[in-house]
């Protein structure tokens, strides 16, 4: 088990807490499509210390955006595994190759 799925079990078990006990659960509260825009306010915050060239917050950005993306997955019922599995499905091709075989919607 890895840090991140030992983090998504936490997250998990976060669902049913007092959300005055815990952000997560307070978050998880607020439903998905919160969680979803936590998400999104976290990545800009990482692209901004990305573009900063700030290594050490780009890092500490980057743990927050690992964390909120984990809760937006929890939030719609999405096991790690399953984004695991698409990536593991992508290993070994090409990315231009990968996005021509996807379906067009």
């Amino acid at each position: 088990m890895t840090l991140l799925h030992d983090l998504e079990t936490t997250i998990r078990a976060r669902k049913s807490a007092d959300p005055e006990s815990s952000w997560t659960a307070k978050l998880l509260a607020k439903g998905p499509e919160k969680c979803a825009e936590k998400f999104g306010e976290e990545a800009i915050e990482a692209i901004i210390e990305a573009v900063k060239n700030d290594k050490a917050k780009l890092a500490s950005e980057g743990a927050d955006v690992l964390y909120h993306f984990l809760v937006m997955l929890a939030a719609r019922d999405v096991a790690l595994d399953d984004v695991l599995k698409v990536l593991a499905d992508r290993q070994g091709l090409s990315g231009i190759a990968e996005k021509a075989a996807r379906p067009k919607s």
